[in-house]
């Protein structure tokens, strides 16, 4: 089965924060059917074709499915991103950002911008049993990984015509969505204790905290703590993360994971190398949870693994009940 590769990308190369978000942002607005985010998947510009074939026993569909979620602003604000039981913040080209929502206790009815898949991605789903990633295209070299990966790969092209749409009210490609219940996914709850994490009463120790920010070369996250909610709000960019309903968007636990993050193998079309963010391994972490942040440190012994998180004295650091968001920033 041949299917064409599509490729996120922009070429804001090594802008601050608000300079590649407006940027983006103004592309976007006089040119919808080509922004910054989306020249990668121009389909004037060449792109080579991929053959998939998936090994034989490919594992079936396990207890999670992760999608691979767009992040700039064109693609905001993100659907389904609330009901997600983890969320991981990677950093991709030129500096920006993309999610991985993955969904263990229910599915929403829609999620989405869908964008592609990176190496990243592989490495960190080792840890579920046969999970499904539902995404939109790769690397053209990168497509082989993911075929001999141990997941179900679910890209539009390999879905029922039910499965994915487009919102042709917003500008292309922020606007490709994903119905997870077509994709045939099923989830578990049990689907979660692969992580690793422990949920539980918070640990004694630790510091007051009502925000925390964490920065990418050209992307921005803070958390703010909010008391009477019992849950830490999300801002984007200097922007409120909401629904498209306009309710805010929160975590119970927020962990800034420090990890080795180096220039990948993998190139897009205009030569950029795809950052690898290496979740294997042993380093620190700050976890936040109940109005407090903890220094923490972090071990995952192999990719198959779930990775532990303890306090700075060596006990089990539990995360708060509810969802949490992972943002991998370098060591």
């Amino acid at each position: 089965m041949t299917w064409r590769t599509r490729v996120a990308h922009t070429t804001a190369r090594g802008a601050r924060v608000r300079r590649a978000a407006v940027l983006v942002t103004a592309l976007a607005a006089l040119a919808p059917a080509c922004t910054l985010a989306e020249q990668a998947e121009n389909p004037e510009k060449p792109r080579k074709e991929a053959v998939r074939q998936g090994p034989p026993g490919k594992p079936a569909d396990g207890r999670v499915l992760a999608v691979k979620i767009d992040n700039v602003q064109p693609a905001r604000p993100g659907t389904g991103l609330e009901a997600a039981d983890i969320v991981y913040v990677e950093q991709v080209e030129s500096g920006l950002s993309r999610l991985m929502a993955v969904y263990a206790r229910k599915l929403p009815p829609v999620v989405g911008p869908v964008r592609s898949a990176r190496e990243t991605d592989l490495e960190l789903l080792r840890q579920f049993d046969g999970p499904a990633l539902a995404f939109s295209g790769a690397q053209s070299k990168l497509l082989p990984l993911i075929d001999a990966a141990p997941l179900r790969a679910l890209p539009p092209e390999d879905s029922t015509e039910k499965a994915y749409h487009r919102d042709e009210s917003r500008p292309s490609p922020h606007n490709l969505y994903v119905r997870p219940k077509a994709l045939g996914a099923r989830v578990d709850e049990a689907g979660l204790k692969s992580t690793g994490f422990r949920f539980g009463a918070a640990p004694a120790g630790g510091t007051p905290a009502t925000r925390h920010t964490v920065d990418f070369p050209s992307a921005n996250f803070a958390f703010t703590w909010v008391e009477y909610e019992g849950r830490w709000h999300i801002a984007m960019d200097g922007t409120p993360a909401r629904t498209p309903s306009g309710k805010a968007l929160s975590a119970a636990t927020v962990v800034e994971q420090r990890v080795d993050i180096r220039d990948s193998r993998f190139r897009d079309g205009w030569g950029n190398s795809s950052p690898f963010s290496r979740t294997v391994g042993a380093g620190t972490a700050r976890v936040l949870r109940d109005g407090r942040a903890y220094e923490a440190r972090w071990r995952r012994t192999s990719p198959q693994d779930g990775t532990e998180f303890t306090t700075a004295d060596g006990r089990p650091l539990a995360f708060a009940p509810g969802p949490v968001w992972v943002v991998f920033t370098k060591a």
